[in-house]
This record gives C-alpha cells, structure tokens and sequence, in this order.
C-alpha cells in the first residue's frame, strides 16, 4: 500500500548535520520541517525546570504529555546542557510514548513533512517514502559542536564535547526504547569529509530519487 503523503525521514547521531540537511530539504521540496530531538530537549528541560527526578518515566512521561509547539522555541533548548538533558528522558517508554502522537500528526500533513530524529525511519515512520541516515565520525561530530556552542558563547572544552557524543552515542544506541539505528531501507549518508552544501546536494539526489519511485508507486495504486 502507497503512503498517501510524502515523508522524509532524516536520522542520525547527534551533531552529524541532519538537522541542517533536514531544514535544506524541507526548502527544496516546500515540506514543513520537525527537529524532534526538540521535544525530548524540552521534556527534559521541563522536568529539570519542575525539580521532577529525569530518571523517573511516570514524572518525566506526564511533562511530554503536556507539551505544546509553543514550548520549542525557548533557546535553553539549543544548549549543550539540554542535550545532555534530552538523551536522559529519551530512555524512558513513557516519555516516547507520550511525544509518538505529536510527530505522528506533524507527519500526516496531506503534503507531507520532513522529521529529523534517531528513531524515525524506524519507528515513527516506518512506512516514509524517502529515509536517510546521516552520519559523521565521533570526532567531526564533536568539532561541528563543539564550534557551534562556542559560537552561542558556550565556554566548553572540545574534550569534553567529544565526550559528550561518545556517552550520547552509546546512550542512543543501547536503550531499550526505540534505539537509534539504521533503518535497513534507508540510504547511508556519511558526512565527514562533506560541506554541508555538498552533503546537501547528495540528500537532495536521494531524496529525489525516492520521491521519482513515491510517485510511480502511487500512480500503479
């Protein structure tokens, strides 16, 4: 059975580029665009906020039921301690449960959308007619982030940022809920040795080879 809308999904590591390879392909094809690593940076933002215990999944899990849109716009989000913050509740079955409905209908828009995340070519949308996942070695990964949290006026050692991807990476990947892996349909992007212009260009190829494939199922339907 055909998808009836066209969904991009774009998954990775942190800091491999797909939150900016998402927003690109999301101007290229005019598709509304979900960092859904943002809900769990503010889920866990929130539970901080509410002094709840981030390793309790009933606590942690109420906040995601009750957040809105609205709430991803705070910039506390875009913080290194944020991120920190978002792999802690994003262990928790409730707290992923809570947030499935939310993407759920961001991805059902009749046009379609592009999500960014870990777990959306796997589990959010399985069915997505274009899945990419990017990735970049931990060093890379670590400068990209390191650089862009200098350049909100973060004060941090490249060290420990380096650290902080390789604890994220296991973190990510280890959970029992929903853990961060390669779909098997989904195409290998590997930034490491790319401008982010040229490994936008390569996502727009795959993309576009997907959307040629999405249409001519959907015209056989």
């Amino acid at each position: 059975m055909a998808v009836s809308s066209f969904v991009i999904a774009v998954d990775g590591p942190a800091a491999s580029g797909k939150g900016t390879i998402a927003t690109r392909l999301g101007a290229m094809f005019g598709l509304p665009v979900l960092d859904t690593g943002l809900l769990y940076r503010a889920v866990g933002v929130l539970t901080e906020r509410a002094g709840a215990d981030l390793d309790d999944p009933d606590a942690a899990g109420a906040i995601a039921g009750m957040l809105s849109a609205e709430q991803l716009d705070d910039p506390a989000l875009r913080t290194r301690a944020a991120g920190e913050l978002a792999s802690r509740v994003a262990i928790h079955h409730k707290v992923r449960e809570a947030l499935l409905e939310f993407q759920h209908v961001f991805a059902a828009q009749p046009d379609g959308a592009v999500l960014d995340g870990r777990d959306i070519g796997t589990v959010i949308c399985p069915e997505a007619p274009a899945k990419l996942y990017v990735t970049a070695t931990p060093e890379v990964r670590a400068e990209r982030r390191w650089k862009q949290l200098k350049g909100q006026g973060e004060d941090v050692a490249y060290a420990d940022v380096l650290a902080d991807i390789r604890k994220r990476d296991a973190r990510d990947g280890g959970r029992d809920a929903a853990p961060m892996v390669r779909a098997p349909d989904a195409e290998l992007l590997d930034t490491t040795e790319m401008t982010i212009e040229q490994a936008a260009d390569a996502a727009r190829r795959i993309v576009e080879a997907a959307r040629a494939r999405w249409k001519a199922s959907q015209e056989a339907d």
